[in-house]
């Protein structure tokens, strides 16, 4: 009873691996593009976003005092909407996702633009707003592994897939299983 148990749960977690390992990318790629959206949809609204007022404060101080937050929030927030949407279709990913590494940077100025906002009197203790803004990190971060399977413009799931159930531990066998229903599939 014990073996069979033993057995079952080594049974589950190969399947559970599995479809990890053929799913996690499109939903790191949609998620991310949902993410994207809906902050950028927020901005078309004002004072519905709470990244507002930092991101206007900071275009505008990158600009020299030219691009007014009336004017560069409505930007930004079609520069949100084009990386959301373009990541949930799949679309131009490797311009989305220049946009998208740009667009990311320009959230981690307020750190050194706003220091009085984005810490504590001690370097290593951000504020709420300051943390806020470190959280991107994972976000550049997902932009990365995305861009890690885009060749030529499109993406290379393949490859991905490949890649992943090497990495995975599993059974020689259910990797090639994996790698066939990979390539049928694409």
């Amino acid at each position: 009873m014990i073996s069979a148990f033993i057995k079952f749960v080594k049974d589950t977690e190969t399947t559970i691996v599995a479809w990890k390992s053929r799913n996690s990318l499109h939903l790191l790629r949609i998620c991310l593009g949902i993410v994207f959206t809906w902050f950028g949809v927020l901005k078309f609204f004002p004072g519905l976003s709470p990244a507002e007022v930092i991101a206007g404060k900071t275009i505008l101080k990158l600009s020299f005092g030219l691009i007014k937050p009336g004017l560069s929030l409505p930007i930004l927030a079609c520069w949100e909407c084009t990386i959301g949407i373009g990541l949930i279709t799949r679309r131009w990913l490797s311009f989305v996702l220049v946009l998208l590494y740009f667009q990311m940077a320009g959230t981690l100025l307020p750190l050194f633009f706003f220091p009085h906002e984005t810490w504590t009197t001690n370097l290593f203790v951000p504020t709420l707003l300051g943390q806020y803004i470190i959280k991107n990190l994972v976000l550049i971060s997902a932009g990365v592994v995305i861009g890690a399977t885009v060749q030529d413009g499109t993406p290379n799931d393949k490859q991905v897939i490949a890649v992943n159930t090497r990495q995975s531990g599993l059974p020689a066998e259910t990797r090639r299983e994996l790698l066939e229903e990979a390539l049928i599939d694409n």
